[in-house]
């Protein structure tokens, strides 16, 4: 069986747009672990873990947090946030193959954490020996207060040892019976996406989401040319590469393959460039802002679309950027000021219709069940439900609502989410513009990871005709 990985990088954000919908799960209530302080990435995951436990805070802030304070190497760094974002999404897997060891047996939660980071490391993680994964699991469970239990988590593990070979068999087995376990998802979305796309595609989709994210950088033309940013990234010692043809310009967005920390490059600080993946460009391509034109993102922190659309309209002309806190109108702010944006108004008071329409043109970047980003929101499989999904339909339809009596005739308006579900996306747009006859759908895209190789994103290109 092909080695799995359910690791990778990415973040949650709160309300207005497909970075910012929160989905609060049901309470659970989990048993409380001691401290670990030991500053080793093994003890940091663990304890990141543990206070994933309690679902008051995202994994991504915990673990930012926790490595933050913590004196590792980029290496060991590395690791730390593999194991925890590796466990997190492979929860299921793993859970599956303590309970085959253990039947009717519930485990203590600080035991099945430990046990979650061992199985990770001998079935997930080629470059850790197994045997030197057991050592540090068990050797962990004694430093930290769980002596009494460490027989039987070296019990578990070292049994897991003998019958490696076996065990790949049945986990690659399980991809294909029981994709839900296998690629460790909800059993629910699974079945929705089965219903969809069939077994084969689906489970393309499943893989995708347990790879890590790719980190692309877009070219900020406003600041510098492609030329000059790769001979500065030469220098800076960042590896690239071109991405392939999309519905973005050539050389306008480059995978990063190797860099050093980049909020320490001259070229990250002086604003040559922005963190986005290339889906995220579709929205802003096919609203086409222009120079001179008065444009509105809806829904703008932390504000990717907002500064790709002033570039495209070369800072010229009025963009007023929304978003409902002032902490998100702040990231707004930082990103113009890095970039050398000089036309966008953030702003936190929802802009109100007068009876005249004032906008060219309207981005309506909604909040959504981001299912088309899964792999890089590493909680949010786990918290989503498919309540959510309907419900959220009505707040897309607000919005839209929102927008369109703010454009003007002949003005265009992008309806745009990060979800793959059509509930969302081409079936909300049929029923907008069936309500609103003085508009028209002038086409839709969508791009899906297993064909298009980019974060799933849909597009719709709406006018106003009268």
């Amino acid at each position: 069986m092909a080695t799995l990985n359910f690791a990778g990088s990415g973040q949650f954000f709160e309300f207005c747009s497909h970075k910012k919908i929160v989905i609060f799960p049901s309470r659970v209530h989990y048993a409380l672990l001691n401290v670990f302080n030991d500053q080793k990435p093994r003890e940091i995951a663990a304890r990141v873990l543990r206070g994933r436990a309690a679902q008051t805070e995202f994994t991504e802030d915990l673990l930012e947090k926790a490595l933050a304070s913590a004196r590792l190497s980029p290496a060991d760094r590395g690791l730390c946030q593999e194991l925890v974002y590796g466990v997190v999404r492979g929860q299921s897997a793993l859970n599956w193959l303590i309970a085959r060891k253990t039947p009717g047996r519930e485990q203590p939660p600080d035991v099945q954490i430990l046990l979650q980071l061992g199985l990770y490391q001998i079935f997930w993680l080629d470059r850790i020996p197994p045997h030197a994964a057991v050592n540090e699991t068990v050797e962990m469970a004694k430093r930290n207060g769980l002596e009494p239990q460490a027989g039987f988590i070296n019990a578990i593990l070292r049994g897991y040892l003998r019958e490696v070979v076996e065990t790949r068999a049945l986990l690659a087995d399980l991809q294909a019976t029981q994709p839900a376990i296998g690629y460790s998802h909800p059993e629910w979305l699974v079945a929705k996406w089965r219903q969809r796309w069939g077994p084969e595609r689906t489970g393309k989709l499943l893989e995708w989401n347990n790879t890590p994210p790719r980190t692309y950088a877009r070219l900020n033309r406003l600041k510098t040319d492609a030329v000059k940013l790769i001979e500065q990234w030469r220098e800076e010692g960042v590896a690239y590469d071109f991405t392939k043809a999309g519905p973005w310009p050539e050389n306008q967005v480059f995978e990063l393959k190797a860099h050093p920390p980049l909020a320490s490059l001259p070229s990250f600080q002086n604003g040559w460039f922005y963190l986005q993946d290339p889906s995220t460009l579709l929205a802003v391509t096919q609203l086409r802002p222009q120079p001179g034109d008065t444009v509105l993102d809806l829904c703008a922190a932390p504000g990717g679309k907002t500064t790709y659309m002033a570039q495209m309209m070369n800072n010229q002309g009025r963009l007023v950027a929304h978003d409902v806190t002032e902490d998100r109108l702040r990231l707004i702010r930082e990103n113009c000021q890095r970039l050398g944006v000089t036309c966008v108004q953030p702003t936190m008071i929802p802009p109100a219709s007068t009876g005249t329409p004032v906008f060219d043109r309207i981005l309506v970047d909604a909040p959504c069940s981001n299912t088309g980003v899964m792999r890089r929101r590493v909680d949010l499989r786990w918290r989503i439900q498919p309540f959510e999904i309907t419900r959220l339909r009505t707040t897309q339809l607000t919005l839209l609502d929102r927008a369109a009596a703010l454009l003007k005739p002949g003005g265009f308006m992008v309806y745009s989410t990060c979800s793959l579900e059509p509930e969302e996306n081409h079936e909300l747009v049929a029923q907008f513009v069936s309500g609103h006859k003085n508009f028209q759908c002038l086409g839709e895209q969508a791009l899906v990871p297993f064909q298009d190789g980019v974060d799933g994103a849909y597009v719709a290109r709406l006018t106003r005709v009268a």
